[in-house]
């Protein structure tokens, strides 16, 4: 179950510095907060040097307990543009339970006007903060700050990354003991790289006990001001003595890293995204795509609703939504609001006792800023429609046209968009991909990303995932004055939006049978049912009863699911040789075999993104490219294992049935 996370509880001094009132504690030192943070964290991680040594292209990547006011991220990332290689990139990772709100940080980060540039890059893209793995990108993806909002022991231990540098700064130990603890200290250990540096500002004798039996090597240092001594070290390694923690499994170990040249097959969201996360990691992408132009089919709509299905059970799912709704909301940023997306929010009509009820109890598990009950008035109101229920509403949700967003993401110089190539077969010629359409070779590269939908059937290695076709038509309707006062996206069975460019989109219908495209009348009729169902005062206002059926616009395309509606992200194994390798598990799924995964070195998987690709694609390409370039995974390690496209194969063994 997701807790309720509140922001941080402040009191301001009167020189404007915050305090925390659960911790009573402060967040940085009363003289001054940056030199303490670069004495502390910066000059005893040696970070000047290190950063100025990265190779071209090369990573660094900072671990930290205690996000704070980000002025430690901030005072990294000043120093990364000052001394990195310009392609090298920076990762941050840092574990936050009561993150700040907006205008709270922008208040903190004020005292710093030497880092204004920077703080006003992060609070653009510091919307949608919610609970577990939050990844911002800033500089163009040179610089990726994943925040794990929560509790950090239920946090780190789903984090799958190496860690460079550590930076301890959660409140001092006395006033919040949980933050050193040595289950959190082993936590540090696990993640660490070979020759991670940690510096902490306290020189607390047990707490520098507890690190050196964590594996590592600890010595106080002079500090700075006020303080005596602070605490820095390098990780020595996993002491002999301690449990060695449980490996990765073999089926869910990253593939080995290949030449940074890639083919997306696929122009939707799912594969623009993934060439965007790939080109801004400095690869060569050429994205292929059959039609004419990018997002021709089910992300080709005039508007997608941005809403949250979520689970009151912290499901694998219900993480992805939550971070995945972030991610893209942040990404949206970039767009021009009003044309491209608009951030209205939706409102989720509870239009029957068992919706109700689990509204109510979402409602119970999630803070109020991401989703919140309103009664029938207030739920009318904030609509500008007469309705007949409440609901529940997420005011940071709203209407994207999708197109908008892949041709964004596309527009990087490292990607190559090939239009009118239909890739029918792959081959795999010295360690490079080839895609041809028949006759004729389209483009070669290391590294093959599917992300065609159901279309990914068609290559032998991918045709036994279990991708399943669903039509789905929506309708266009013209704005009519009255139609106007439309304020948020409203949902019941169906969704219907404010007008874009002087039209709404209502729908969309599901039909798991027919594959036929053509838009019928029968099918607008059905939408117009399930308008009646959410507003018959709109449905009026819109004179919708009154248009004819057979002039009615609209499109039809096919959304693609899997059979527990994850999406299928990451690298593609050998279907036949997977099975020979890990027969055993038939016998025995407790076992972990010691045999590496057949993988098919270079090909992987975006896919079966349903009805929610606007929240769980853009992620996705994150996910690839963290994958492919053995990054920080931007997920919790349980929910990208979920995601796994050898999920299916497991599942095939373990009941026998491979």
């Amino acid at each position: 179950m997701t807790p309720e996370l509140p922001h941080a509880q402040l009191d301001w001094d009167d020189q404007g510095r915050p305090r925390s009132r659960v911790f009573d504690d402060v967040y940085f030192s009363s003289e001054s907060g940056l030199d303490e943070t670069r004495h502390v964290f910066i000059e005893q991680n040696r970070l000047r040097e290190r950063f100025a040594a990265l190779p071209a292209g090369g990573r660094f990547v900072i671990g930290e307990t205690g996000f704070g006011t980000g002025l430690n991220f901030l005072c990294a990332w000043q120093l990364f543009q000052q001394q990195a290689p310009a392609d090298a990139r920076l990762h941050f990772v840092s574990v936050e339970k009561y993150p700040l709100s907006h205008a709270d940080l922008q208040r903190a980060l004020a005292l710093w006007p030497e880092l204004t540039a920077l703080v006003q890059d992060l609070l653009k893209h510091y919307v949608a903060v919610h609970g577990g793995f939050q990844r911002i990108t800033l500089e163009g993806g040179r610089v990726t700050l994943t925040l794990l909002i929560g509790d950090a022991l239920e946090q780190l231990p789903q984090l799958d990354a190496q860690i460079d540098a550590w930076f301890l700064d959660g409140f001092a130990p006395a006033k919040n003991p949980d933050m050193w603890t040595p289950e959190l200290f082993a936590e540090l250990a696990r993640l660490a790289a070979p020759g991670s540096t940690i510096s902490t500002f306290t020189s607390t004798g047990w707490v520098r006990r507890l690190l050196n039996a964590a594996g590592f090597k600890m010595k106080r240092t002079p500090g700075i001001g006020h303080k005596w001594e602070v605490l820095r070290g390098e990780f020595l390694g996993w002491p002999e003595e301690a449990p060695t923690p449980a490996r990765i499994k073999p089926w869910f170990a990253r593939p080995a890293l290949q030449a940074k040249t890639a083919l997306v097959i696929g122009g939707g969201l799912a594969g623009c995204a993934s060439a965007a996360s790939l080109a801004a990691r400095g690869w060569q992408v050429q994205l292929l795509e059959r039609h004419s132009q990018l997002a021709e089919e089910a992300s080709g709509n005039p508007q997608g609703v941005l809403y949250l299905k979520l689970s009151a059970h912290g499901t694998a799912l219900s993480q992805m939504i939550l971070s995945g709704f972030g991610y893209t909301r942040r990404q949206l940023e970039h767009l021009q609001r009003g044309v491209d997306w608009d951030g209205c929010g939706v409102l989720q009509l509870a239009f029957n006792t068992k919706e109700a009820e689990r509204q109510a109890q979402l409602a119970e598990a999630f803070p109020a800023d991401l989703l919140h009950v309103l009664d029938q008035p207030a739920a009318q109101a904030r609509a500008g429609i007469g309705l007949e229920h409440g609901g529940l509403f997420y005011p940071e949700g709203g209407w994207v046209h999708p197109p908008a967003l892949c041709q964004w993401q596309a527009s990087h110089p490292q990607i190559r968009v090939l239009t009118h190539r239909n890739a029918l077969e792959l081959r795999r010629v010295e360690q490079q991909w080839q895609a041809w359409d028949g006759e004729q070779m389209l483009a070669c590269a290391a590294v093959v990303i599917l992300a065609g939908a159901a279309e990914i059937k068609r290559f032998p290695a991918s045709a036994e995932l279990p991708l399943k076709r669903i039509r789905g038509q929506i309708t266009r309707l013209p704005q009519t004055e009255q139609s106007q006062s439309l304020a948020t996206v409203v949902c019941a069975e169906g969704y219907v939006a404010p007008p874009r460019l002087g039209e709404h989109t209502l729908g969309a219908s599901f039909d798991f049978k027919s594959e036929d495209l053509t838009p019928t009348a029968a099918e607008h009729a059905g939408n117009l049912e399930m308008l009646r169902e959410i507003s018959n005062d709109l449905l009026q206002r819109l004179n919708a009863e009154h248009l004819p059926l057979e002039q009615l616009q609209g499109r039809a395309a096919f959304r693609c699911t899997s059979p527990d509606y994850l999406p299928i992200v990451g690298p593609l194994a050998d279907q036949a040789a997977f099975a020979e390798t890990y027969a055993a598990l038939g016998k025995d799924a407790r076992q972990v075999p010691d045999q590496p995964c057949p993988w098919l070195d270079g090909l992987y998987i975006n896919s079966g993104h349903g009805s929610r690709g606007l929240i769980t694609a853009p992620l996705s390409g994150e996910l690839l490219a963290a994958w492919l370039e053995n990054e920080p995974l931007p997920l919790p390690r349980s929910v990208a294992e979920a995601c796994h496209p050898n999920r299916f194969a497991l599942r095939r063994l373990i009941r026998g049935k491979a």
